[in-house]
């Protein structure tokens, strides 16, 4: 069944509970496991899935995710025929509730109606999963299926199989029907459509708040966790950078943490995930936290139950606490200093 599915994802979600993290970049870009963006495990699992065709449809901020996502070429997507194809929205006051809006796909139908894919596979860019779509799609032919909707403990986790025949006539006819998108067709229930669902087991974490980006961020400590996650004959792929080992100082202390490349630790750092080519000065203490790419700590810092984005500078001496319901955040490109402890 490989080749048979279309990739669509939806990348248009604005969540103002995750606003803090998404004032310079997309929901998709979102940083996440040290090294990834979350549109990376999505676009893994169709690439795993056999999918060479993939569509992003964005809305907002979404510089950060083309640039991360390039050509394509870190997932094999870079080709001749299919590959990775960018839609962006000219039209940033279409109303879209929920995921896989048929009034943005119609602005794109050439899209749709050039693929080659009996099948099309909708999903959002914010759960964090290893799935394998395959599985999924031989469920929904089997059964004889209209559209198959994955499902988490009972959960939707708005990903959606259906021939591609069936998506063009939704887009087609959503003037008509009132469906605004593939959620309103799944849950209406007056049609004639079978809908079939897909129960999923393994590790999920959605990512719709600052809260639950921190607790499915310290969940990734736990071994069992990451095991369900990274799976060896189903990787996660991401934008590759060619940076040097971290280098540990005789002063370092590092407790069950994850330290991606590149970086300088001198500091104590515990229950933590910290991410490329970060700086953590002598006599500070990083604590239950997440501190994003390029980012410098000071020496003699304490950072407990924090998320630190992009590019910030924390100055020496500096203190900053959270709580694991309101983690203390750092906006990108920012600097903490003296200020903060007046």
């Amino acid at each position: 069944m490989n080749k048979m599915m279309l990739g669509i994802i939806d990348a248009t979600t604005y969540m103002e509970p995750l606003q803090q993290l998404t004032l310079h970049r997309s929901v998709a870009a979102v940083p996440f496991a040290g090294r990834y963006r979350l549109i990376d495990f999505v676009l893994s699992n169709m690439v795993n899935s056999g999918i060479e065709s993939i569509a992003i449809f964005p809305k907002y901020q979404y510089r950060s995710l083309m640039d991360h996502l390039g050509s394509g070429k870190n997932w094999d997507l870079n080709r001749k025929r299919d590959g990775l194809f960018f839609f962006p929205s000219p039209d940033l006051n279409i109303p879209s509730p929920h995921i896989g809006a048929f009034q943005h796909f119609e602005q794109h139908i050439d899209y749709f109606l050039r693929s080659k894919q009996k099948y099309a596979l909708i999903c959002n860019s914010y759960t964090v999963c290893n799935i394998d779509y395959q599985a999924v799609l031989k469920r929904h032919i089997d059964n004889q299926c209209d559209i198959t909707e994955v499902r988490y403990q009972g959960r939707s986790l708005e990903m959606f199989v259906l021939e591609t025949s069936l998506l063009l006539d939704l887009i087609a006819n959503h003037a008509q029907t009132g469906y605004n998108s593939i959620v309103d067709v799944v849950r209406d229930h007056r049609h004639q459509l079978k809908i079939c669902d897909y129960e999923h087991h393994g590790y999920v974490a959605v990512i719709d708040s600052i809260e639950h980006y921190f607790q499915h961020s310290m969940e990734l400590l736990d071994p069992a966790v990451w095991r369900q996650l990274f799976v060896k004959s189903r990787p996660i792929y991401t934008k590759v950078k060619d940076e040097p080992p971290t280098k540990y100082t005789a002063s370092a202390v590092v407790k069950n943490s994850m330290i991606a490349n590149g970086c300088i630790i001198e500091g104590h750092v515990e229950n933590s995930i910290i991410f490329r080519a970060v700086k953590i000065g002598k006599g500070t203490v990083v604590k239950n936290s997440i501190i994003m790419q390029k980012s410098q700590i000071g020496k003699q810092c304490e950072l407990d139950r924090v998320i630190i984005d992009k590019d910030v500078k924390v100055e020496n001496d500096v203190k900053l606490q959270g709580t694991e319901q309101q983690p203390f955040v750092v906006r990108k490109g920012t600097v903490q200093g003296e200020m903060i402890n007046l």
